[in-house]
Order: structure tokens, then C-alpha cells, then sequence
């Protein structure tokens, strides 16, 4: 299980259907098995991803405010991998309150004396 405590990650890549974009930062924390990250950026105003590590998987619940006031949830499942010397996240996510499903990706954010590609 990989410790996402204080990580701050950004949007490298995103599903046709999907709002986030290299805009977008997340800020991790965890506690034990417990994983929030608070996003916001480009399209979005404000959102939280609320999940746990379940079987070396991340699973999340997700809610966002858009720039538009809509308000949009869903949940994923992620998969947590080292990338390039940094921790990336595959996001697998289902939309709730719209249709379709998609994949994100987020990329550690480099930061010194982190080596950086």
C-alpha cells in the first residue's frame, strides 16, 4: 500500500467524457487505510474523492462543483503505480449523475530534490 500523506498530484490524462484536465491538482491524505483528496482547477471548482484501500486497490467516491454550479458524483477504482520515479494513480471511474465511464490518470507532482524527466 503506497502512502499518498501530502501528495500533490495533477491530471495527465483524462477519457473523452471526463472534466478534469492538466489543470486539475489533487492534494492527498491518508490515514491508515482512509485516502481524501481534495481537487480543484480548470473546470472545476471544488471536489473530493472519499474512499480506502480495498484488496491493494484504491476505491473512491467522488463529488464536484463545477465552474457552472453543476454539481457531478460518481465513484472509481484506481490502480497505484511508481511511474517514472514518481507515484501514479489510473483512475477507473462510472459516473452517477451522468452517463458513461472513463479513465484518468494523475501524475505525482516533482518537486526537489525528486528527480524529474
Amino acid at each position: 500500500m503506497t502512502n499518498l500523506d501530502g501528495v500533490t498530484m495533477f491530471v495527465s490524462g483524462t477519457a473523452s467524457n471526463g472534466v478534469v484536465d492538466s489543470r486539475t491538482q489533487l492534494q492527498f491524505s491518508q490515514r491508515g487505510g482512509r485516502v481524501i483528496a481534495r481537487y480543484a482547477g480548470g473546470t472545476i471548482q471544488r471536489g473530493v474523492l472519499a474512499g480506502r484501500w480495498t484488496g491493494g486497490r484504491l476505491a473512491f467516491r467522488y463529488a464536484q462543483r463545477e465552474n457552472d454550479g453543476a454539481i457531478h458524483a460518481g465513484s472509481s477504482v484506481c490502480d497505484v503505480v511508481e511511474y517514472q520515479g514518481r507515484t501514479r494513480i489510473v483512475e477507473h471511474f462510472t459516473w452517477k449523475t451522468r452517463v458513461g465511464s472513463g479513465v484518468n490518470v494523475f501524475d505525482e507532482v516533482c518537486r526537489a530534490p525528486m528527480p524529474c524527466d
